[in-house]
């Protein structure tokens, strides 16, 4: 009786398998074959009827609309379209950082270009051929700050104690224009210039602000560089065979089975894209790092390192110093005088030779606020920040939601009537978690969770380094010099002091007790210092004063 129950089971098995593969045959491939034909490959190739398919590699095998030669085409079709969201989000991303380093750097390259103009012109109506004569000292100026902002290799420190001392060179003999001053002797002078301080506390607010405005604009427009670049190399790495096996299971397996309408699982998709995008999620938190680094920086360049609001009025604070040099020029003249020296006096025809040819121009006629030159098509750095601000906000975590970037909308079926990878079901695997060692029990994709990929790891690597400099940059350092702090004293900028031997004022020499008269003009008493550089003096401390008033 046992015996014939299980032959009667056996030929109702067999009877229901002729039955299903005569369905099969019977069943044509005609959607199959348009919807081959739609992604450029010949419909041709496309069986009219399901045929056996014992020799695929990637779907069910039994019978089916696919050929071996149709599924190696489709493999690799499906890593052209497993790609194509990926590079569709990165090149996104990559644009939106390009496009906001570009109107920065173009911001500031013109922030710098009016900033020299608008002093060129008030200085040339101010000081006429006074300041002409010795315009190639702000010139160089200006270059040296492009330089650093476009390359680097400029010390600003430095820089910037070299301009305060070559202004008091050049100041100085001004005042003093009845002497005769050797190279030897302005090289004493020039050395002293932060002890002497001809020029108030102007030189020492302008180093702190300037250092800290540049070092911070550079380097927020390097970490936008930085950010657009690493997107673009990531976005270019290849997916391994076995991610792409993966996605040709996942996209077009459906067609092999004739449903070619039919959309992969969410969490299916979900556990395919984690394991193809495990190496990139593996830069979240370096990529974050970068993020919160960058908008740190943000904060900086709207508040007390907002490079505009230093450039804009530099002209005014430069002025500001001149009009303190010539305030205490009588102070500045004698401390000299007693730590380098008593200097010989000029020859009679030295002296009116060197007095001014063409008079002075006292008359100053401030820029109105229309007046002043707009940058970058008009916009302003409260304009430029908000705007990366959002962006590096909405950036935060790309890596890691890719996947779920990828596995949304009309690339998968919400509901339970999905492709699970074998069938039309529902699909019950566990969702991976995001990076490489979360990939080892994968069901969908074999992943190699020893062989990281080195693309992405040498962006890591660089993501972490810019993150370093963003940091230091906002605690106001410049990582390529070694003393960029607030307290810097700027010994190194030729003081020659070391140590515990520095002191705040010269040294005087003790010898030098006795100093020979001035030689006098024709007409006027023995020892008088009427020159025609005093009335120079005069108005050039009045303009200045005459600016501020009217800038203020």
């Amino acid at each position: 009786m046992a015996g014939i129950n299980v032959l009667s089971l056996v030929w109702a098995s067999a009877v229901l398998l002729v039955a299903v593969r005569a369905e099969l045959k019977t069943k044509t491939c005609t959607e199959v074959r348009l919807a081959y034909g739609s992604k450029g490959f010949n419909h041709n190739d496309v069986p009219h009827q399901g045929v056996n398919g014992a020799q695929l590699k990637v779907c069910p095998q039994g019978f089916t609309c696919c050929t071996p030669e149709m599924e190696e085409k489709l493999s690799q079709q499906s890593r052209t379209d497993l790609r194509a969201p990926v590079t569709q989000l990165s090149s996104n991303l990559q644009s939106t950082f390009t496009q906001r380093h570009r109107r920065f750097d173009q911001f500031f390259k013109e922030l710098l270009d009016n900033a020299e103009r608008s002093l060129h012109d008030m200085f040339t109506r101010t000081y006429g051929v006074m300041y002409v004569q010795h315009a190639e000292l702000f010139k160089q100026f200006f270059q040296d700050l492009k330089r650093y902002y476009v390359s680097g290799g400029v010390n600003l420190e430095q820089m910037l104690s070299e301009f305060w001392a070559g202004l008091l060179e050049r100041m100085f003999k001004l005042v003093n224009v009845q002497y005769h001053f050797t190279e030897e002797y302005m090289e004493c002078v020039s050395k002293h210039t932060e002890q002497l301080k001809p020029f108030g506390d102007v030189p020492r607010k302008l180093k702190l602000q300037v250092t800290r405005a540049f070092v911070a604009a550079r380097t927020f427009a390097q970490g936008l560089a930085v950010i657009g670049d690493v997107v673009g190399k990531v976005s270019t790495v290849n997916a391994s065979p076995d991610c792409v096996r993966a996605a040709m299971k996942m996209m077009y397996c459906p067609y092999c089975s004739g449903q070619v309408a039919l959309k992969p699982c969410l969490n299916y998709c979900l556990n395919v894209m984690k394991g193809c995008l495990a190496n990139q999620a593996d830069m979240d938190t370096e990529w974050n790092n970068i993020m919160d680094a960058m908008l740190n920086l943000a904060e900086r360049l709207e508040g007390p390192f907002n490079i505009e609001a230093v450039m804009d009025p530099i002209d005014v604070k430069i002025s500001d110093a001149i009009m303190n040099m010539q305030e205490n020029s009588m102070q500045v003249s004698q401390k000299v005088f007693q730590g380098c020296g008593q200097p010989r006096p000029a020859v009679p025809d030295r002296v009116s030779r060197s007095a001014p040819d063409g008079g002075f121009n006292a008359r100053f006629r401030p820029y109105n606020p229309e007046e002043r030159p707009t940058t970058a098509a008009g916009t302003s750095l409260d304009r430029l920040v908000p705007d990366v601000k959002k962006h590096l906000k909405l950036a935060k975590k790309f890596w890691s939601t890719l996947p779920e970037s990828v596995c949304a909308g009309e690339r998968i079926s919400a509901g339970d009537e999905c492709w699970n990878g074998t069938a039309k079901s529902r699909y019950d695997s566990v969702v991976m978690g995001n990076g490489l060692a979360n990939q080892v029990a994968n069901p969908d994709v074999e992943v190699d969770i020893t062989k990281p990929d080195l693309v992405i790891r040498r962006q890591i690597m660089v993501l972490r380094l810019m993150t370093n400099r963003l940091k230091s940059a906002h605690n106001g350092h410049d990582v390529t010099f070694f003393d960029m702090s607030e307290d810097g004293s700027g010994e190194e900028s030729g003081s020659g002091c070391e140590g515990q031997h520095c002191t705040s004022d010269f040294v005087f020499t003790p010898t030098i007790t006795k100093i020979p008269p001035v030689i006098a003009r024709s007409g006027e008493a023995s020892g008088a210092v009427s020159l025609p550089l005093t009335s120079f003096v005069l108005l050039l401390g009045a303009a200045a004063l005459a600016m501020l008033a009217s800038r203020r």
